[in-house]
């Protein structure tokens, strides 16, 4: 996928992580009166003008309310929300990422059914597992725009070259050991091991059935489930050697970067890149296909971003419909046609696919549907972005045969366990 592509892909997809609106002070972007500030990462003018589209329905909703944008930078925007939910000035409508939420839940209020239906959001219309995207030990914090989960991506050219068999829905762990095996030659890898936190761990996921957390919110690294699948995947590299080990902490986009560059027939990423991917700088033709079954199916993990209302919000019924008014059907259909990301509304969806080129709609079309048919909101711990970074250098140990995956777990369960 040309690097390009990957950086607009991501960014297209980040750029609709973090919203908000302020009662509180104006650091944080203050509303007055009728007045709602809408807080938002954006890391180009791209992004900031498919945000200036949405508010501009959300405006168009609430002709009562004043909103006004404000945009900053990724990294920006999260050392502000630290800072304003230690001070109590948060903004009132927040964006927030499924992997960030669990270190921000004491800025953000429970929603309860009387908020949705304040906001006018109905449950039912939100896609199957939607609404745990922004959901932590059971409690609702938000409610989400957009979804994705992973896919194992693959170049049919090595595949066909090599007499590889092709993954499709319902293959199996058994089927991908056959695939990766036949695809590995002296000029490339079978498959590219992945070193970020969803890359890694979405094969050993699938393979045990389990996460790595329970759902209130209890480290699990030591399930010997996940254990069992962990090491598997690790001997992709040392034993079946049919990934290559990766040199340094610092790649972490490794098996990806790997695949895009045409040095590894398969890797695991999200649907996120799915269109990028396609579209590639060596030109080798792309497909993709669901996670492959473990013995209990193929379990994955639904990601995404979305919208809550701040904890110390004083204007929490305006916040409320501005909330909705971002999540509604014509905020959506505009998401969806414009190709930026995965509606997390059902109704939507059709319209992303719509926005495709030709010639990838079917074949996305397919893949998404099927990943999407047996997937978990992701559990997390109050420390889960510690033990992520704690691990992700680790793993350079263990995918050159210097360390166990079963210590590197088994230390991190014990160092960040409760």
């Amino acid at each position: 996928m040309k690097k390009m592509h990957i950086a607009a892909a991501l960014t297209a997809s980040a750029a609709l992580v973090l919203t908000g609106c302020s009662a509180g002070g104006a650091d944080a972007g203050s509303a007055g009166g009728d007045k709602i500030v809408v807080d938002m990462w954006a890391g180009s003018q791209d992004d900031t003008a498919a945000l200036e589209a949405q508010v501009a329905i959300a405006q168009k909703a609430n002709p009562d309310l004043k909103i006004e944008l404000r945009t900053a930078p990724w990294g920006d925007f999260f050392t502000k929300l630290t800072t304003n939910m230690a001070s109590g000035n948060m903004a009132c409508v927040t964006g927030m990422n499924s992997g960030m939420l669990s270190s921000y839940t004491a800025g953000f209020a429970k929603l309860t059914d009387e908020d949705l239906a304040t906001a006018g959001i109905v449950k039912d219309e939100f896609a199957d597992g939607a609404m745990e995207i922004l959901s932590n030990k059971g409690d609702a914090y938000g409610v989400p725009f957009d979804m994705a989960t992973m896919l194992t991506y693959y170049n049919a050219d090595m595949l066909g070259e090599t007499g590889a068999p092709v993954p499709a829905d319902g293959w199996t762990f058994d089927d991908f050991e056959a695939t990766a095996k036949a695809a590995t030659t002296d000029k490339h890898a079978g498959f590219g091991i992945g070193m970020g936190g969803f890359q890694w761990q979405a094969l050993p996921i699938a393979k045990a059935g389990v996460q790595p957390v329970k759902q209130d919110g209890t480290l699990d690294l030591t399930n010997p489930a996940f254990v069992d699948a962990a090491t598997w995947y690790g001997e992709l590299v040392t034993k079946e050697k049919v990934a290559q080990p990766v040199s340094s902490a610092s790649d972490t986009g490794w098996g990806e970067n790997q695949y895009s560059s045409g040095m590894a027939a398969m890797a695991v990423d999200g649907t996120w890149n799915a269109v990028g991917y396609l579209d590639n700088d060596p030109g080798f033709t792309a497909g993709m296909a669901p996670l492959p079954a473990g013995p209990n199916g193929s379990l994955g993990l639904v990601l995404g971003s979305g919208f809550g209302i701040a904890q110390d919000c004083d204007n929490k019924e305006a916040a409320l419909k501005v909330l909705g008014s971002l999540l509604s059907v014509e905020s959506q259909d505009y998401i969806a046609s414009s190709g930026r990301s995965y509606p997390a509304r059902v109704s939507s969806q059709p319209l992303y696919f719509e926005s495709l080129p030709a010639e990838y709609r079917d074949q996305v079309q397919s893949a998404f549907e099927s990943a999407f048919s047996n997937v978990q909101g992701q559990y997390v711990t109050d420390n889960w972005s510690k033990i992520d970074t704690f691990i992700q250098p680790q793993l350079v140990s263990v995918y050159n045969g210097q360390e166990s995956m079963a210590n590197v777990l088994k230390t991190a369960q014990s160092q960040f366990g409760k």
